[in-house]
């Protein structure tokens, strides 16, 4: 099941420059939560935070608090590769191994978590490309085919069964479908929707439209700052805050 995300002051750099300014916010379990807002204006930085990869980058780093469930994220004592279990992470880009076949990317996660029992390995592998709604498409290839021999929404698929199988509680989405094309994308957002029967989701998302489908709350971000979080049916019909109106309407961004 998923759990909720509580985010208390959270600050974030590259080097001097300082990206969010002191985003508050709380998820609650079991949602999905868009992020919008124009290029450059911190979502991917936000949702990067959220699983401690942000400070993957040379210079960067982070203050404030992030709670996952009852996970103090950057507390003392926390390892980064624990955080990164437990939230997973789907990337604008497909990005399968190119190397390994379709079964092998799925299992990767689980390998390097210590998984060698071949049936439970074969049973999550089927589970996660069942909750990706790819398995019927890819049965036959499993351990024959490379991931890499995808059609574009497939492989993204195929990304969201590998961060699936190791049974995370949230799953951050960073642009899934910007390269897809409109049948793909309407697979992945179908899915959003059914996942978040078992998982916490939060998408970050150019397409409005797309929020407006997927998603029960959003978040609107500008040049660093959260301006306005609410249910996503009033953000767009009624928000709060003059500077929302006018990148929904598209004055901006």
């Amino acid at each position: 099941m998923g759990v909720g995300i509580e985010v208390r002051g959270l600050r974030a750099w590259f080097g001097a420059s300082e990206a969010l300014h002191g985003i508050s916010v709380e998820m609650r379990p079991n949602t999905v939560t868009a992020i919008i807002g124009p290029s450059g204006c911190g979502k991917s930085t936000f949702v990067r935070c959220l699983n401690r990869m942000h400070e993957t980058i040379p210079g960067a780093r982070v203050e404030g608090e992030v709670r996952i469930g009852s996970t103090d994220v950057y507390g003392n004592g926390t390892p980064a590769v624990e955080v990164r279990r437990r939230v997973g992470m789907v990337f604008q880009k497909p990005n399968p191994f190119p190397t390994m076949t379709i079964y092998d990317n799925v299992a990767a996660g689980l390998k390097l978590n210590g998984f060698r029992n071949r049936r439970e390995l074969d049973e999550t592998v089927e589970r996660s490309l069942h909750m990706a709604a790819l398995w019927d498409e890819v049965k036959d290839g499993l351990k024959k085919q490379s991931g890499a021999s995808l059609s574009g929404g497939q492989q993204q698929r195929l990304c969201i069964a590998r961060a699936l199988a190791v049974q995370p509680e949230v799953l951050l989405m960073d642009e899934p479908a910007s390269a897809l094309d409109p049948i793909s994308t309407a697979k992945i957002e179908d899915l959003i929707y059914q996942l978040k029967e078992r998982f916490t989701v939060v998408i970050v998302t150019h397409n409005m439209q797309q929020a407006a489908r997927v998603a029960e709350w959003t978040g609107f971000f500008l040049m660093g700052d959260l301006i306005e979080f609410d249910k996503t049916q009033k953000i767009f019909t009624t928000p709060g805050d003059k500077r929302t109106e006018d990148y929904i309407t598209g004055r901006f961004g």
